[in-house]
């Protein structure tokens, strides 16, 4: 019945939603799709709103990537009350990015969504607390209160507070977090949910009162979970076990897989040409968040030393594994769960083309830290 529910919501959601319009086609997306004698429509849906964390799908678009495949891409923005992974489980997208974690709560609860290409390599979640409160690692949070976004984002930090010896709401006082840091910077919670890529940058971006200057990175103490041995893939690309069934549809996956690592491609090798993609398609954020946001997310992706989204399979069996044995899963979805042959075909003919699929030499630029972002 949860998932019924959930499923109802984000159909009604999605045809609400102003943000399916496909949008202006760029000179170059017009050009590369010229000798298409028919385009396939798909849609995909984001984790959240327009910004450099997904760069790599307007970067697609944007340079005709999927248009060169003879594909109409629509981009669905996400938000807090749009679920990629119940807007795809009702049909409502062919496509959807979204979490291991997350997505594998909702197939245990009966959608059969299956990964076909782990964007993300590496996670990014960190749990940020003032460098003079005494919390430096996560058996610290005893008896503190800790933010928390919730949708979901909780499920990585619970795990990890439960292996280090504290049971949140019992051990630890959660208190649900706005997706910002005004609670840490108010001091009204002692440690804050963040990402590498986004919410640690706006601490940066903020003035020290009692200085007039930035914060700096020793103003604060940042617990980062993947290093902290909680692995959690994030970012990944996945679809409809049932949709996948059709040879036609798995041809369109691969088309959709290769042109979206061509976008990511794309956003390594040109990170400023990138970063104006994405404040094209109306982020509320400015360029210097922008800037910093993608130069992160570059660091999850690359180098993928198997080849871009490739599922690193040690990698998701720890996500998995953390997730059960921290009773957010009941059991390990299977191998079902998770699919390697269209990443790998995608992967190949990138290949056979002359892209760069690994970005061996890949090497993250020095990011400037502008007030507020801008």
């Amino acid at each position: 019945m949860r998932l019924a529910a959930g499923l109802a919501a984000a159909a009604m959601l999605v045809t609400g939603c102003g943000g399916m319009s496909s949008g202006e086609t760029s000179k170059a997306a017009a050009e590369a799709g010229k000798d298409c004698a028919a385009k396939t429509k798909v849609r995909v849906v984001l984790q959240w709103v327009a910004q450099a964390q997904f760069a790599g799908y307007y970067a697609a678009k944007e340079k005709g990537f999927y248009d060169k495949q003879c594909l109409d891409v629509t981009i669905q923005e996400g938000g807090v009350n749009i679920v990629p992974q119940q807007v795809l489980s009702a049909g409502n997208a062919e496509f959807a990015v979204s979490h291991v974690t997350k997505t594998m709560v909702t197939r245990e609860q009966g959608a059969d969504l299956v990964n076909i290409g782990q964007v993300f390599q590496r996670g990014a979640y960190l749990q940020v607390a003032w460098a003079d409160s005494g919390i430096k690692t996560l058996a610290d949070l005893k008896g503190k209160r800790v933010g928390s976004w919730g949708y979901g984002n909780e499920l990585t930090l619970y795990a990890a507070m439960r292996g280090s010896g504290v049971e949140p709401g019992k051990d630890a006082k959660i208190i649900q977090q706005p997706f910002d840091m005004s609670l840490l910077l108010k001091r009204q919670v002692d440690a804050a949910q963040a990402k590498t890529f986004n919410e640690y940058a706006q601490l940066l971006e903020s003035t020290n009162p009692k200085t007039g200057k930035l914060y700096q990175p020793s103003d604060f103490t940042a617990i980062n979970l993947q290093d902290a041995g909680y692995q959690s893939l994030e970012d990944g690309i996945y679809a409809k076990g049932d949709w996948l069934a059709s040879k036609a549809n798995q041809e369109t996956a691969v088309k959709f897989l290769k042109a979206t690592y061509q976008g990511w491609g794309y956003c390594r090798d040109d990170l400023d040409g990138c970063v104006d993609i994405v404040l094209k398609n109306g982020s509320a954020l400015g360029k210097g968040h922008q800037t910093w946001m993608l130069n992160e997310v570059n660091k999850l992706i690359w180098p993928s030393k198997a080849g871009v989204g490739t599922v690193d399979k040690a990698a998701w069996d720890q996500t998995i594994d953390i997730a059960v044995k921290a009773g957010v899963l009941k059991k390990d979805p299977g191998q079902d769960a998770y699919r390697t042959d269209l990443t790998e075909r995608a992967d190949q003919e990138l290949k056979a083309d002359g892209f760069d699929i690994t970005g061996d030499s890949y090497q993250p630029q020095q990011v400037t830290i502008t007030p507020g972002g801008k």
